[in-house]
């Protein structure tokens, strides 16, 4: 996710987390309604509805349109639902902490299975697994082409099961295997 995205996505959430504003999109939701009538029904002063109006217009969830003297306010529904498939999505929710949570994950599973740069034992867990093995292919220079032989020495400086390693690389596709050369993906 972008900076600005990001930015935009915090501020929709601050703006969010208030009992009063949303309690004033709920009465937005039902008809578009004047700040005395806001005020009246929330029980609050005009100055401090207008105040967390200001703020949901910001974010671009209320509109307003004059009469006369008086501004009436309405919840704009399409914003509502822009924000919700764009910025709200889960792709795009997941993507904060795409940089944070899988990091620590994966450093997590290589602490517990790695003893210094010696593998202690071949996760079971398949996710794990394939954490183990990404760190394995990070051995191999992209572009080298590797004989049988080279890529076990490489693999037993860290694991004696050299064989089983280097099968598991060729099947999560991160090394290709032809003809006796092996090359990392």
């Amino acid at each position: 996710m972008s900076a600005e995205d990001f930015q935009i996505l915090l501020q929709f959430f601050k703006v969010l987390a208030d009992e009063t504003r949303l309690k004033l999109l709920g009465l937005l939701a039902v008809r578009e309604q004047s700040v005395e009538e806001l005020a009246a029904q929330l029980q609050l002063r005009a100055p401090t509805v207008s105040h967390h109006l200001a703020r949901l217009k910001e974010t671009g969830l209320v509109g307003m349109r004059a009469d006369g003297n008086i501004h009436l306010y309405w919840l704009d529904s399409d914003a509502l639902q822009t924000m919700s498939k764009g910025l709200l999505s889960s792709e795009r929710m997941a993507s904060l902490v795409d940089d944070v949570a899988g990091d620590a994950w994966e450093h997590k599973v290589l602490k517990d299975f790695f003893e210094g740069e010696r593998l202690k034992e071949i996760p079971a867990s398949r996710k794990k697994r394939s954490v183990v093995l990404k760190w394995f292919a990070t051995r191999f220079e992209p572009g080298t082409r590797y004989t049988e032989k080279q890529v076990n020495e490489i693999i037993q400086r860290h694991h004696e099961d050299a064989s089983s390693i280097r099968r598991e690389l060729v099947g999560e596709k991160l090394m290709q295997r032809e003809n006796g050369s092996y090359w990392r993906i």
